[in-house]
């Protein structure tokens, strides 16, 4: 298994509009990537901070996921919300 971390600063104002199409991204992931064992959008202490965590089942499903329709499109959208570039972490699971 593969965890990632992904960590997201959102500009000021748009914490809402971000919710909301992360929310569909995750939808569009759950119900179209069968290698993608868990994404959950979690909302941090730190002001405009999202914590994306995921699982997956191996590095191909991984990268599978960034070339899908709906995450490339999502994340058009995205951009334009974010502060700054994701910050994103590559776990190997040891056990």
């Amino acid at each position: 298994m593969l965890g990632i971390v992904a960590t997201m600063q959102v500009k000021e104002g748009q914490e809402k509009t971000f919710e909301a199409a992360m929310r569909e991204l995750q939808r569009q992931v759950q119900a179209n990537e069968s290698g993608c064992k868990l994404y959950a959008l979690h909302r941090a202490k730190a002001p405009r901070t999202y914590v994306m965590l995921e699982r997956y089942e191996t590095k191909a499903a991984f990268d599978a996921h960034a070339k899908t329709p709906h995450f490339q499109a999502a994340f058009s959208k995205l951009g334009a919300l974010l502060a700054a570039p994701p910050r994103i972490e590559v776990l190997e699971e040891v056990v």
